[in-house]
């Protein structure tokens, strides 16, 4: 969604969410004043709540990776951090990128525990995540910095320790080739098109009121399922 930044000014009040990472992908009026927030964030932490058994064993109290440098990577380090990753790992083509994320998260106060992981020896070196949130295209690694940032994921795929990976590419195909790494490194991976779910529930619940628990979440996940299973056929 474009504009997520540019409309800020425009506004005249940010939710905590909105304010902490720096977009804005929903608007609420209330009491005559415009208020910005950001779901996304809500859509990748219910990601691992709903999806996920026994968090405790899988993620909590273990670093968090974040694969990308883009907007939507702030919005995945801020949900990990609230998920209990005092560690969150970044690994991505351009360092320009990972510099300007973990600037922003400091001055917003979660960015202490974050750390660029730029080679394949650092990641040899560090202890395996049990949350990742794929926040890239689906693409092959062309470049030497694109081919060096595939090798740092796989190595940390490879870990003892097997966790939970939330693939936020869900168009023009849901599976990609870091979630099929993945999958076949023994991780539970989790379909973006759950992040949309989620993050759309809580627009919803900004926008009419109604609780997520009163939507047709279940209705919604059968209609997914089955477009994509139509497309698979």
């Amino acid at each position: 969604m474009p504009h997520k930044v540019a409309i800020i000014p425009y506004l005249d009040a940010l939710t905590d969410e909105g304010q902490a990472v720096g977009a804005c992908n929903t608007i609420v009026k209330r009491d005559g004043k415009l208020i910005g927030t950001n779901t996304d964030t809500i859509g990748v932490r219910e990601s691992f709540l709903q999806n996920v058994a026994e968090p405790e064993q899988v993620y909590r109290d273990r670093p968090g990776l974040v694969i990308g440098g883009g907007g939507a990577a702030r919005s995945a380090v801020y949900a990990l951090v609230k998920l209990g990753c005092q560690t969150v790992y970044l690994v991505n083509r351009d360092p320009a990128e990972v510099t300007a994320v973990i600037a922003w998260c400091t001055t917003q106060g979660y960015g202490a525990g974050l750390r660029h992981v730029r080679t394949a020896a650092e990641a040899e070196a560090v202890e395996g995540p049990g949350a990742i949130v794929s926040c890239v295209p689906n693409f092959p690694p062309v470049t030497p910095a694109e081919v060096e940032a595939r090798k740092v994921i796989e190595i940390l795929l490879a870990k003892p320790h097997k966790g939970a990976i939330l693939e936020m590419c869900y168009h023009p195909a849901v599976h990609t080739e870091i979630g099929d790494l993945a999958q076949r490194a023994g991780w539970q991976v989790i379909l973006g098109t759950e992040a949309m779910l989620y993050q759309g529930f809580e627009q919803v619940k900004y926008w009419t009121g109604r609780e997520v628990k009163e939507m047709p979440i279940a209705a919604a996940k059968d209609a997914i399922a089955a477009a994509l299973r139509d497309d698979v056929a």
